[in-house]
């Protein structure tokens, strides 16, 4: 079953059951999705569906980081459920032991040697870790596997 197409069920099983809170989390991500396909004019695959609830993650956890800042509990603990539902769509997190062992291995296949390889192994890892780890923390990783 499509990622989409998951969704599309999950939102008619929140549907039946009232759980409102998550049908609305669910609606965003398809009208984010459909948005997209709108506007490029073709349907999404598993990867570019995936693409989008990264995104939406992203923007929860930065909006989380805003309203903690601004000390407003009450709209952190909202972005913090919706975040929770989408991450439910996500494949499993590598752990930070798997991450290590998946960069140490494609710096090796890509020859990096200096930070100025970092674009090279930074799009040799993209397809391998997508949404299966935070790109800002690759990137972050990276750097420091290079310096």
């Amino acid at each position: 079953m499509s990622l989409k197409a998951r969704l599309t069920e999950d939102m008619k099983t929140a549907l039946k059951a009232g759980n409102k809170d998550r049908l609305k989390v669910i609606r965003l991500m398809l009208a984010d999705i459909k948005r997209i396909e709108v506007d490029s004019r073709k349907e999404l695959d598993d990867a570019a569906t995936l693409a989008v609830l990264e995104k939406a993650v992203k923007q929860r956890r930065d909006s989380i980081e805003q309203f903690v800042r601004g000390q407003r509990e009450d709209l952190a603990d909202i972005e913090r459920a919706e975040l929770k539902v989408i991450e439910d769509y996500l494949p499993e997190q590598l752990s930070p032991e798997e991450l290590d062992a998946l960069l140490v291995a494609t710096i090796k296949s890509t020859g990096a040697s200096s930070i100025r390889d970092m674009g090279k192994v930074m799009a040799a890892i993209k397809s391998e870790a997508a949404g299966k780890a935070d790109m800002g923390v690759v990137g972050a990783r990276v750097k420091a596997l290079l310096a």
